[in-house]
């Protein structure tokens, strides 16, 4: 009896054991597939990620740091559900694998070591980090084209329409940083180490207003390609990339995405080598010059990159009647930040705080595309008050749970309202935590604080200009001065 269910036993084993392997073939086309071991996912770090902060993790997009963080959307209707086909193999998430990090000390044989000090040493690391990343940078750019965009045009993945508007003009820019790494490693010696780098950066770094256009599209490019992701055959090829040695466990967007993280760098590199730049050295004045530049570049660029995102959302704003439309979004050229939150029914809203205008949405599909469709009438930041309410002191209204309990607890709430032809108009809003809630409560208070200050400095001009007509038409003879006792 016990042999018969041993045997039994070793035939059910058989047929799994072929049953996996024809479910095996069915879904791989590669022969070395990745683990599909649960760990958790590491993010992307180089060698200066040290000296960035973390960006949190958030609904909320604060526009005024716009280059400094990665754009991340966060669907507020409900996606398109795809339906897993029978073939189509569900990967759990892989570690990233980074480049192995490269050391100036250790690429060059430092036989002149000695003669170094560890100041110049930590010089020639940041100059050759510099040099090192716009390899890698090349490597990447080239990498998006040939991988990604040349085989989707190829097997009409997706129009070349598409794919222009998703990769931008990311073409024009291997040539430029090509340039960079060609004069920087012209200028090394033999033994590796460099003596001069702040006359070429002066001289190639106005060549960075072409990132101007490729980071104003971010935002479309974004947009589009989330959507074109719910297209089963984007989806399965972008996942066939993913599973790929050559991606290192990046997306799409990641390496589209690497340009702005590098523009984001260059002043940290900058003032890494300048850092280290004895103050006698010929090269600093050059350094202090670039950064200078950098930083009036990449300010320049983060304005016109935020102007870009606010027209973008203002585009996609719907009216239901012509009376909410209000000329405060229409002059808007700021979005001070924009995310999702919940009302105090737990209905999602997405709600957007324009330099002089709070509006209050809902995500809608319209056409394919996602829209935002005007729930309230805009309330101007000049009138609007806010309170941030404690923990308890909201309670959710039209749930079930609700009905049948007045003792349910909401945390991260706060109010805004504003009164209009005496009527008040009072919105609750839930963040997703406390974090998120204090940057809301922080963006709504410094705007507000914006607007008073704009309408302050014409009044004041004013007084000031008709203080100086009256001391003008006083006549100073008629003054009598009165001596004070001392």
């Amino acid at each position: 009896m016990m042999g018969c269910c041993l045997f039994i036993h070793q035939k059910k084993k058989r047929k799994q054991r072929k049953r996996d392997v024809d479910s095996l073939s069915l879904c791989s086309l590669d022969i070395n597939e990745p683990s599909s071991k649960r760990v958790k996912p590491l993010s992307r770090v180089t060698s200066l990620a040290s000296l960035i902060a973390p960006v949190q993790a958030a609904p909320l997009k604060r526009i005024g740091q716009t280059l400094q963080r990665s754009i991340s959307f966060r669907s507020v209707c409900k996606p398109e559900i795809m339906s897993p086909r029978p073939w189509s193999r569900q990967i759990a998430p892989a570690n990233t694998k980074r480049r192995d990090s490269k050391l100036w000390s250790e690429t060059f044989d430092l036989g002149l070591g000695h003669m170094l000090s560890s100041e110049e040493i930590k010089r020639q690391e940041a100059i050759f980090e510099l040099s090192q990343g716009e390899q890698d940078l090349i490597e990447d750019l080239k990498l998006a084209k040939k991988a990604y965009r040349d085989p989707m045009l190829k097997l009409s993945i997706m129009s070349e329409h598409e794919l222009n508007q998703i990769f931008g003009t990311l073409d024009s820019l291997i040539p430029l940083h090509e340039d960079l790494l060609s004069r920087l490693r012209e200028v090394r010696k033999p033994d590796g180490s460099t003596d001069h780098v702040g006359h070429i950066l002066v001289d190639w770094l106005p060549c960075l207003e072409t990132y101007n256009s490729y980071c104003s599209n971010q935002v479309a490019a974004k947009a589009l390609l989330d959507h074109k992701k719910q297209d089963h055959r984007v989806h399965d090829f972008l996942q066939r990339c993913l599973e790929s040695p050559f991606s290192r466990k990046l997306d799409l967007w990641s390496f589209l995405d690497i340009p702005r993280s590098r523009l984001v760098k260059y002043p940290l590199l900058l003032r890494e080598i300048l850092k280290h730049t004895p103050s006698e050295h010929p090269d600093r004045q050059h350094l202090h010059h670039a950064m200078n530049m950098i930083q009036s570049i990449v300010a320049d660029i983060n304005t016109q990159t935020g102007e870009s995102e606010c027209r973008y959302y203002k585009e996609r704003l719907l009216y239901l009647e012509s009376g909410q439309r209000d000329l405060l979004i229409d002059s808007s050229r700021i979005l001070s930040c924009h995310g999702q939150l919940k009302n105090n029914r737990g209905v999602k809203l997405h709600v957007f705080l324009f330099q002089d205008v709070l509006v209050v949405t809902r995500a809608v599909t319209q056409n394919e595309q996602l829209c935002y469709q005007l729930h309230q009438q805009p309330i101007p930041v000049r009138d609007l008050e806010w309170e941030d309410l404690q923990d308890g002191e909201m309670r959710l209204g039209g749930s079930i749970r609700g009905a049948f309990s007045n003792s349910e607890r909401t945390k991260n709430f706060f109010r805004v309202s504003f009164r209009s032809g005496g009527q008040l108009q009072m919105h609750c809003f839930q963040a997703s935590d406390a974090f998120n809630k204090q940057q809301w409560l922080n963006c709504i208070r410094q705007a507000k604080e914006a607007v008073c200050s704009a309408e302050c400095e014409p009044q004041t001009a004013a007084r000031c200009s008709d203080c100086s007509a009256e001391c003008s038409q006083m006549d100073l003879t008629d003054l009598t001065l009165t001596p004070v006792e001392t």
